[in-house]
Formats: C-alpha cells, sequence, structure tokens
C-alpha cells in the first residue's frame, strides 16, 4: 500500500490502516495561534498534533484588521468577519461559520455551544458534528435571567443536535446526564497542558518587583464564581507578609470588580491581564503556590497549567477541581479556610514540596498529556466515520 494512499485515506496505527476523516474543521475560536484563551489553545495544540497524523485540519479564525494568512504550521486557516452586536457577537459568529462549513468537512467540531441550535447545518450536508459543552455557563453570574435561560436551553438543545457531544471532565458529562435525556453519545476527552522543567529566566518576575518563592499567585477572569473574593478575603486575615498576585482585568466596569478594588493593600497587588505567554509561566512556576477558585467550568486550562509547572494548588472544593487534581490539592470552601491552608503550606519542607510538585507533573504526564488528548480524538475519528 503506498504512503500517498495512506495520506488520502487514514492513518496508519501499528502497522495497520485505521480509515478516518479526510477534513476536520474546528470552529468556535477566535483564532490561532493562540493569543486569547484555553478554545485558542485547544484548538493550536490539538491541530498541531492531528496534522502530523496525516489529518487535514482547518481552524475558523475571526476576521480582524491585521493581515490574513491562509495556513499556520500546516494547519489551513479561515477568516469569518465578526459583526459587533452585543451579546450576540460570539453567537452570529459562530453561525456564520457553521453556513461557511456546512458542505466542506467529514467533521465540523464547534467549540461552545452558544449557537448550539444551527449545528444541524453542516449534518444537512452529510458531516459529522461535535460539540464541546465546555463547562456550565448558565451558572456565570454575570449573566442577565434571560441570558441564563438562553444558555440552558443552548445546552438543552447540546445533547440533541450534533452527532457527539464532547465533555472536557466526567463532572461535566454527570452534570449533563443529571439534568437531560441524552439523545446523542457523550464522550469525555479533557484539555492537556505542557509540563514545565526548565525553570523560566527569573528575570521575567522584574516587571512586578517578585523574586522567586516569596509571593502567592492567582490567575482568574475577574468574575463571582471564580470565589476572587474569598481568596482575598482569606489571605487578608491571615498573617504572611507575602504579596498575593491577582493577574485578571480587575478594570471592567462590573459591579464585582468594582468591588474588589478597595480591597487591594500592601500585600494584595492588581497585576491586570497579563498575555505574554513566557511571562505567565515565569509568573507560575515561581509562585511558592496557586490559587485556583473556578467553580463553574470542567478541565480548566488554568489549573492544568498550574500543576504543569509543579506548583503547590490551594483550589476551590468542587467536583471539577478534585477531578483535575486528586489528592494533590489543598481545598478551600470559604474564605475562612484560607489561613490555615496557607499556615500548613508554610510549614511544609523543601521535600514535602518536591514530592507535591513532583505529583503535580506525573499527574499533567498521566492524564493531561496533548499527545494522549490528540490520540483520543483520533480514536474518535475512526468511531465516527
Amino acid at each position: 500500500m503506498s504512503k500517498d494512499y495512506v495520506a488520502a485515506k487514514g492513518i496508519l496505527i501499528g502497522g495497520a490502516v485505521k480509515v478516518v476523516a479526510k477534513e476536520v474543521a474546528i470552529l468556535g475560536t477566535r483564532g490561532i495561534p493562540a493569543n486569547y484563551g484555553g478554545f485558542e489553545t485547544f484548538a493550536e495544540e490539538l491541530s498541531l498534533r492531528l496534522v502530523t497524523k496525516g489529518i487535514a485540519v482547518t481552524v475558523y479564525c475571526e476576521a480582524g484588521t491585521q493581515p490574513l494568512s491562509s495556513e499556520y504550521r500546516g494547519i489551513k486557516l479561515v477568516h469569518i468577519p465578526s459583526t459587533e452586536c452585543g451579546p450576540l457577537t460570539t453567537i452570529l459568529f459562530d453561525m456564520r461559520c457553521l453556513w461557511n462549513a456546512r458542505k466542506l468537512y467529514d467533521v465540523v467540531y464547534m467549540l461552545g455551544y452558544g449557537a448550539a441550535p444551527f449545528c444541524f447545518i453542516p449534518r444537512i450536508w452529510g458531516a459529522t458534528v461535535w460539540l464541546n459543552v465546555d463547562g456550565i455557563e448558565w451558572a456565570r453570574a454575570k449573566w442577565s435571567l434571560l441570558a441564563k435561560c438562553y444558555f440552558k436551553a443552548m445546552e438543552w438543545f447540546s445533547t440533541r443536535i450534533p452527532n457527539r457531544v464532547i465533555a472536557d471532565a466526567e463532572g461535566i458529562k454527570v452534570h449533563l446526564k443529571s439534568r437531560h435525556r441524552f439523545t446523542v453519545p457523550c464522550s469525555v476527552i479533557p484539555y492537556g497542558a505542557p509540563i514545565v522543567n526548565v525553570p523560566p529566566d527569573p528575570a521575567l518576575l522584574d516587571e512586578w518587583n517578585l523574586t522567586p518563592g516569596n509571593y502567592f499567585l492567582v490567575v482568574a477572569r475577574i468574575e463571582p464564581e471564580n470565589h476572587l473574593r474569598e481568596i482575598i478575603e482569606g489571605y487578608k486575615a491571615s498573617t504572611t507578609a507575602m504579596p498575593l498576585i491577582v493577574v485578571g482585568n480587575h478594570l471592567l466596569e462590573t459591579d464585582y470588580a468594582k468591588s474588589l478594588l478597595p480591597l487591594a493593600d500592601a500585600r494584595i497587588h492588581f497585576a491586570g491581564g497579563v498575555y505574554d505567554k513566557h511571562k505567565l509561566q515565569a509568573l507560575r512556576f515561581y509562585s511558592l503556590a496557586y490559587f485556583h477558585g473556578h467553580s463553574v467550568g470542567g478541565t480548566n486550562p488554568s489549573l492544568l497549567e498550574a500543576l504543569g509547572c509543579g506548583n503547590l494548588i490551594i483550589v476551590h472544593d468542587n467536583v471539577f477541581n478534585r477531578e483535575v487534581t486528586g489528592d494533590i490539592g489543598f481545598f478551600f470552601k470559604s474564605s475562612q479556610d484560607i489561613p490555615t491552608l496557607l499556615m500548613a503550606i508554610k510549614a511544609l519542607s523543601l521535600v514535602d514540596k518536591e514530592v507535591l510538585a513532583d505529583k503535580a507533573r506525573t499527574r499533567i504526564r498521566e492524564k493531561y498529556d496533548w499527545d494522549k488528548i490528540a490520540d483520543c480524538y483520533l480514536k474518535l475519528l475512526e468511531t465516527d466515520l
């Protein structure tokens, strides 16, 4: 069998040809290379690995004002214009992408369920449609009652319109099954993260006048369900003299963001958004411990990246975070738990810290390795096509 035939019809696994998709499109991101968030990083990491296995991958991107490239490291890029229309901007953009992709691909993979009802469009033309529900969007406090009702409806549609639902955590699958009677299959495939073994340049911390191991860190959107208020208030109630660095856009014009600003003091520093990957990685790597307060998502990329850095993790106690961290995390339910956890961390010996760091990296290697995740998607292609 010729290599050309294998490249055209499938991939070679263990000496046998497995027939898989010729064309896969990933929708629902702002585009790659990733500069924005979790979905963009996921699309890039997955696509790069699939193309090395002979899969033709297209990522749909938001057309901007910069010169547009049609290709990135073997991945085809399609740029779709986005019209600013308030809360509907993302939904209409996703609908445009679904329409454009309707008859061009074997698999259309939509990230996010904001436009779930319109996933029928590619199916009419014979494409297999996957939908990644991400987290429990309707549970976010920032949404109005109308928006929450809309996202609840989208969650319902997501379990019925595509050919397959993909959950990034077992906890999300359990949640969906508890609320909906499935009519489509649901697969659990998490996100991944790199393992950081080579220490970043500590000079990257100079921007914030920080030294390695002498500060705590939290990276999060400034939203109530990320429990920033509880983290900050618990930290202020502790006796630690080290600073807490809060990375996230704290200048948002929201009541919640405004309510946090008065909490800043000599120990609480709002650093704003940090979009340089190298700087953010250095902040994580050199922190004494990383706070994670997210509560409505599944497998959160920021938490995975902290584990990949070997961080000590102080994490909000919920089913999603326990699924990711296992027995590695220091769990809090309220601000009152945090001073005790900080004392426990400060009491750890160097050996204890190294053991936990090794366990954190091992957990990423065993459960959240990007290559293993790509293999899961290859197997799914074999199943669905």
